[in-house]
């Protein structure tokens, strides 16, 4: 009785020592910074962040120097149909080889009820900036639309019921700020002034409801991901949101009248590498948060205002001021000071398990090895 008390104690106490090496390896910054560099997470968040970069100089090239006239829409449509086909690609190749193509996008085509809803937000929230830039100035949207950051941390907490530290509170007020202080050229313009004739009342409240539904849509979309009882891959999700995002875009590009350049008119091959450059972002912004989360998601896509506007200003001649070098140094901190926060992790998210009801109504609900 002696020894087995006396094992037990040492497995207890051996136990205990390796609960204590990781919640070390967890904590250290050195050691949770190699993690960092060598995991998926990184890599998918860089490869985002240099998406956002190029998609953002090419479409300043493309309409700012070249003076492209292409309709927007017609590129975003484009996109959609991009991402949609190669999702399709993926789950095909993916399938063992009893089962058959059809059946399983069919299946998924009707259970892609939460992805429409999330189309749906995506769309509101184009109305919403269209509504907000007709009656207040670009400058004033600009700087409401730093609070996504905010946004999207308060519906984490409340959605997902993360509890983030102070330091990456603090941390993403200080990104918000330093945000806000990069786009100064914006805001800040001598002629900035609201549009003639507009309601600055209806177009705050017009920004401030799409600052909301942003957060609220980052959240959303990651708790879908993470915890759906279905646990559909990223491609079966992809799949999901172009098909509800095609019909919006095919709404708003009858609504514009195909743009200046008529439809179908005005295309280059920038304009093809634009469309192949948002059918990217949509695919990466899902492996982001399913290898990461959405605050992550955020913190790449600000990274890349930064780099754009470098480099906007190295090759299409664009402002780079005291201020926004002083303020890209600020955002480059506060990305680092939330990434490598020390503070113990908290508890990933729980998949909601299937009830067997459930199962029997739909008999593809399966576990998902993407």
């Amino acid at each position: 009785m002696k020894e087995r008390a006396s094992s037990r104690r040492t497995l207890h106490k051996t136990r205990d020592q390796e609960a204590d090496t990781d919640l070390l390896k967890k904590t250290d910054p050195i050691m949770l910074f190699k993690s960092m560099m060598s995991s998926m997470k990184l890599f998918v968040l860089c490869l985002l962040c240099l998406q956002n970069t190029l998609f953002t100089v090419l479409r300043r090239y493309s309409q700012g120097v070249l003076k492209e006239s292409y309709s927007k829409y017609e590129v975003l449509l484009a996109g959609e149909l991009i991402k949609m086909a190669y999702s399709a690609y993926q789950i095909s190749t993916a399938l063992s080889p009893n089962e058959k193509a059809m059946p399983k996008l069919t299946y998924l085509l009707k259970r892609s009820s939460k992805m429409a809803i999330l189309a749906g937000i995506y769309g509101a929230m184009n109305i919403l900036s269209f509504v907000a830039l007709r009656n207040i100035s670009a400058g004033m949207f600009t700087v409401f639309a730093q609070l996504k950051i905010l946004t999207t941390a308060t519906c984490s907490s409340i959605i997902l019921r993360r509890a983030y530290s102070m330091t990456k509170w603090r941390a993403l007020i200080s990104l918000m700020m330093g945000v806000l202080l990069f786009s100064e050229p914006i805001w800040n313009k001598s002629d900035s002034s609201n549009p003639e004739g507009g309601n600055v009342i209806l177009g705050t409240a017009a920004v401030l409801i799409e600052v909301v539904l942003s957060g609220f849509a980052s959240i959303y979309f990651e708790k879908v991901i993470k915890t759906d009882p279905e646990q559909l891959g990223i491609w079966e999700r992809n799949y999901q949101l172009a098909f509800g995002s095609i019909p919006i875009y095919i709404a708003f590009l009858l609504w514009d009248e195909g743009g200046e350049a008529g439809y179908g008119g005005g295309w280059s091959i920038v304009a093809v590498v634009l469309a192949l450059l948002g059918a990217a972002g949509g695919m990466l912004v899902a492996l982001s948060i399913k290898h990461g989360d959405s605050i992550l998601k955020t913190l790449a896509t600000t990274g890349a205002i930064v780099l754009s506007a470098t480099l906007d200003h190295l090759m299409l001649g664009g402002p780079l001021t005291a201020i926004m070098c002083i303020a890209g140094v600020q955002v480059i901190l506060s990305i680092c000071n939330y990434t490598f926060d020390a503070s113990p992790p908290e508890a990933p998210l729980q998949v909601v398990k299937p009830s067997p009801s459930d199962v029997e109504m739909n008999p593809m609900i399966t576990t998902a090895k993407h």
